[in-house]
Parts: structure tokens; sequence; C-alpha cells
């Protein structure tokens, strides 16, 4: 058989001439491997399970949170009253509240947005919860004070004048 392939002759019947008629060897003891298993043999192997995960994770960008100064604090908290004391009359006042939410994974997270009504403010617990409607129907929303970015609003903005 090698001395056709040193000679470089182009037909494979004269190359393989000795083993060409042969029948296809297979075991007694050993059963046939399907198609399938036998694909497998030859598939990607996947050394680095995870890495591309992990790689998209490392690259993933969080938001440190924003530590605000004293007259922030003290106009947001001018801004909890005004609607606290409309909740106490018996309003409902309709706000939009920039609040950060800490990411799982990393240090940091993000700042997000929602619009809703204020149902609770408790100062005790320093947590305002904020019922808004997704695609699911009413939800709630406990919020902590020290989360809080901005709020936006009708009675909420009087505090800005």
């Amino acid at each position: 058989m090698s001395r056709g392939i040193k000679d470089q002759k182009e037909d494979a019947r004269e190359v393989y001439a000795d083993i060409i008629d042969h029948p296809h060897w297979q075991s007694p003891t050993r059963p046939h491997m399907s198609l399938y298993d036998r694909a497998a043999q030859f598939s990607p192997f996947a050394a680095l399970t995870g890495y591309d995960d992990m790689v998209t994770e490392e690259a993933r960008t969080v938001d440190r949170k924003i530590e605000l100064d004293e007259s922030e604090t003290a106009r947001l908290s001018r801004k909890l009253s005004l609607i606290h004391n409309a909740l106490l009359k018996g309003s409902a006042p309709v706000v939009t509240i920039t609040r950060f939410v800490s990411d799982p994974l990393k240090s940091g997270g993000k700042y997000i947005t929602e619009k809703g009504g204020i149902r609770k403010i408790d100062p005790a617990e320093k947590t305002v919860v904020l019922t808004k409607t997704d695609d699911y129907g009413p939800l709630s929303v406990e919020i902590a004070m020290t989360d809080i970015l901005e709020i936006r609003g009708d009675i909420a903005d009087l505090a800005d004048e």
C-alpha cells in the first residue's frame, strides 16, 4: 500500500488495490455505534465551559451609588414630607422616582426611574411604597429612602419652589 503513495500514483484503485475489495470488518462482541454517537466523538470540545459568560459578566458595567450632600437630602426630605401630608389628607399623589438598585453580582448597580402612586411612607422603616401597574397588573414596590436620587411630581415639585 505504501508503495503507491510514495510513487504518487493518481488512481486510488491502484494505490489501495490490496484492500479495496475486502469486506468492512465489524467486531462480533461490540455493538455497532450509532451515527449520533459517532458524530459526538468529533464535536468541538469546550474546555473552558463558562468562560464566555465570565468575560461577558466582567465587561458589564455598573454605576456607583451617588451620595447626596446635606442640601439634596434636605430637599428630598421636604418632598417626602409634602407627599406624606397629602397621603394623610386622603390624596394619592402620582410621582416619578429615580432610585438606585444594587447589582446582585457586582459592587454597584444602576439607576432606574419608576412612575406610580405613593401608597405609604414609613418614616420609622425609612421606606416608600410605590404602587405601579405593569403587564401583569398592579404592583407594589418598596423603596428605601436612602436609595432615592430624585422625586418628581405635582406635589413633590412644590418643594423646589
